[in-house]
């Protein structure tokens, strides 16, 4: 019989047992020796680096906005304002999931447009932060802030706030001339300072809003918050204000723009009025206009399309993009290019029986006057007064395109010479080099023809003829056109000064115009003295009992072509195929205050054109502003 086998070894267990228990013994202290090394090494050796990190994640930089600057006309009246504005926004943090179905139910308590949800939608994925509201609705009333307040309970991460946006107390009046802001986008955001703007809504968008926006903008501030880990604020640290924008004073004659603006009520129109000594915009209008405040939050697709579509375009800023044939109101120009050259004497004569010919010209083409039986014999002073075209044909021939392209040229025609109106065209100055880069062809003696009378190829704008009665009212002294008359700054004394703008030194002013012969300036003016007070002036009848001397010209401008032989008659036309009435004018002639420049659309009925439509609303804007007459009463209400 073999011997008993033995189940259990209880001295080997108890080896292997104290060996596995060993191994799990030192594994252990390994593994905290490892920790604890780890801790020495954060906690120590990088202690400065991840402290430095900790703060970063705990405390943040919240950036404030800064109070946009108001904007003031030259009397000092508030005609751009900042005003509170009540807003419905969405704090997606608080919100998790049910984010599109809280959304809704705001829907079910307030009116949200597609628009509306569709602009909110865009505004969330373009959020810059955290816990950052985003915009649902704006504009609330005091009834939807109420019925919004008794529903928080049931709506997590939906608050009204307030914000300070842009208000046009004098809507369209003076949107032309200032322009307006908007919703800031992300182009704009790339070319501005990113910083500066990380808190702001709004930015200029046309006008001196664009043209001043970092001066009207101001400087962002800064709160240091100490945050949780999701980013909520949970106490202030430190808090730099920011600075506010600049407070602009302008220029602009609120009450003469307004009484413009009335004159031209119905009218596809535009006027600017210049202070000759100054070079200051005393009103600058085109008609129709729009509503600004539309733009300021964002205006619906329907009014967009409205004006858009509008056949008045009223979007359109005539008075600095209106590109327009000057007619006879360029004959001033055409006249001092012409004695001053030396071309023709300043006595010279010419016989007008109604037509001029080229006297090389095998085809005898006749160049009509205005006046088919003609003038008779005509001097400068005559045909200035009288407005005779035969007497330009010929001294426009004679002088040549290149001495008339240099003298317009002088007077800041074909270029822009204004300051602050960011949006004006050079328009067109024409030249044998212009017509052969445009056109492929050679200048012939026509055009100089045409050019003399201000037809063809010339296109010119409100402004720039409105800067030209200003030179010719300065005797070729340049003062630039301007909008802005300087910064407010008010002293702790409570003294309102000042600031002139260091821009107005980035655009150099044109140099003076030297004539060969100042004297020839006094030969010009006394013409268009002539036009308003001489016996035989086109516009004697407006100029007729006025108690300042003033200097004018009148001016009518083709819209459509007239065949050879044919006479215009506006009265067989549509009025979009009627011509354009101009008018340039200077008063007092001995001590200019104002300078003005009238374009009224398809103005030119029954062949009146500039004398009998655009020579009285001058003469009406010229009273309002000198004498302080409201035309209403002075006039009858007559508009035009």
């Amino acid at each position: 019989m073999s011997g008993y086998a033995r189940f259990k070894d209880h001295p080997q267990e108890r080896r292997t047992f104290q060996f596995r228990a060993l191994m799990a013994f030192l594994l252990v202290l390994i593994a905290m020796g490892a920790l604890v090394s780890r801790m020495y090494f954060l906690q120590v050796v990088e202690n400065d680096r991840y402290s430095a990190i900790s703060d970063k994640n705990r405390i943040q930089l919240k950036p404030e906005k800064p109070t946009r600057g108001l904007i003031f006309d030259r009397s000092g009246v508030l005609i751009a304002d900042n005003k509170p504005s009540y807003s419905v926004t969405v704090l997606k943090e608080e919100m998790g999931k049910d984010l599109q179905q809280i959304v809704a139910q705001v829907g079910d308590i307030i009116e949200l447009s597609d628009r509306d949800l569709e602009r909110f939608n865009k505004r969330l994925k373009r959020r810059r932060r955290p816990y950052e509201s985003v915009m649902l609705r704006s504009r609330l009333t005091q009834q939807e802030i109420a019925k919004l307040a008794v529903n928080y309970h049931r709506l997590p991460g939906i608050r009204v706030e307030s914000d300070l946006i842009r208000v046009y107390p004098y809507g369209e009046t003076l949107v032309h001339a200032m322009g307006y802001v908007g919703r800031i986008n992300e182009r704009e955001l790339k070319r501005v300072d990113e910083k500066n703007y990380s808190a702001t809504n709004y930015i200029g968008k046309l006008g001196i809003e664009k043209f001043y926006e970092s001066e009207l903008h101001g400087t962002v501030g800064m709160r240091k918050v100490e945050t949780n880990a999701r980013g909520r604020v949970m106490r202030v640290l430190e808090n730099i204000e920011p600075v506010p924008g600049k407070d602009l004073q302008l220029t602009i004659d609120l009450p003469l723009q307004q009484i413009t603006e009335k004159l031209l009520k119905n009218e596809r129109a535009s006027v600017v009025a210049i202070d000759p000594k100054t070079g200051g915009i005393l009103a600058l209008v085109s008609t129709p206009g729009y509503d600004p405040n539309l733009f300021v939050t964002g205006i619906s697709n329907k009014e967009y399309n409205a004006l858009r579509e509008s056949a008045d375009l009223p979007l359109f800023n005539r008075a600095i993009r209106g590109g327009y044939p000057p007619g006879s109101t360029i004959k001033p120009i055409t006249a001092l290019a012409a004695i001053d050259s030396g071309t023709v004497p300043v006595d010279y004569t010419v016989y007008d029986p109604g037509w001029y010919t080229i006297a090389d010209d095998r085809y005898q083409r006749k160049y009509r006057d205005w006046k088919r039986s003609g003038h008779g014999k005509v001097d400068l002073n005559l045909a200035l007064a009288q407005s005779c075209d035969v007497w330009f044909y010929d001294a426009g021939h004679k002088t040549g395109v290149d001495n008339i392209s240099h003298y317009m040229d002088m007077f800041g025609l074909g270029k822009v010479t204004s300051l602050d109106l960011p949006e004006a065209i050079p328009a067109v100055l024409p030249s044998k080099s212009w017509k052969k880069r445009r056109y492929k062809q050679s200048w012939y003696p026509g055009d100089s023809l045409n050019l003399s009378i201000g037809q063809g190829y010339l296109v010119t704008t409100p402004l720039q003829l409105a800067t030209t009665a200003m030179l010719l009212a300065n005797r070729g002294v340049w003062r630039q056109p301007k909008l802005l008359m300087g910064f407010r700054e008010v002293d702790s004394s409570g003294q309102l000064s000042l600031i002139q703008p260091a821009k107005q030194e980035s655009k150099p002013v044109p140099e003076n115009i030297q004539l060969n012969n100042p004297a020839h300036w006094e030969a010009v003016i006394a013409g268009m003295t002539a036009v308003m007070h001489g016996k035989r002036g086109t516009a004697r009848k407006v100029g007729k009992d006025a108690p300042y001397l003033i200097a004018g010209k009148t001016g009518t401008a083709q819209v459509v072509g007239i065949k050879q032989g044919e006479r215009y008659d506006a009265s067989k036309l549509l009025k979009k195929h009627r011509d354009h009435a101009l008018f340039i004018a200077f008063a007092p002639v001995d001590d200019p205050k104002i300078a003005i420049a009238v374009v009224v659309e398809n103005g030119g009925e029954f062949g009146g054109g500039g004398s009998s439509t655009a020579a009285p609303l001058a003469r009406k804007i010229l009273d309002a502003y000198l004498l302080g007459v409201d035309p209403d009463e002075q006039w009858g209400g007559e508009v035009l």
